[in-house]
């Protein structure tokens, strides 16, 4: 059986700068096994585009609605992306 792959968007809203909030992103997509990457944007949210099963995704989405200790999310947008191919999972620079 072949899993099927998506791409989302999502972007966190609320206290996710300054607060681990990246890196711990990308160690949670990393472990979930999604490809993809993370970076802070200049508007103060945080936004990723991960690639990978359904399910992998809709479990990072419960991991940035929560956040790490120190961060107050107020919500996550999440909306689908144009299929892309990751090899890995990285930090980018803010836009």
């Amino acid at each position: 059986m072949t899993v099927s792959t998506e791409t989302w968007q999502l972007v966190a809203h609320g206290r996710v700068q300054g607060v681990g909030y990246r890196g711990n992103c990308a160690d949670r997509a990393r472990a979930l096994g999604l490809g993809g990457w993370v970076r802070n944007r200049m508007d103060g949210t945080v936004e990723v585009i991960a690639t990978g099963s359904r399910e992998h995704l809709e479990a990072l989405q419960l991991w940035m609605e929560q956040g790490p200790p120190a961060a107050q999310v107020l919500r996550v947008e999440v909306k689908t992306a144009p299929p892309e191919t990751f090899d890995g999972f990285e930090w980018r620079t803010t836009v």
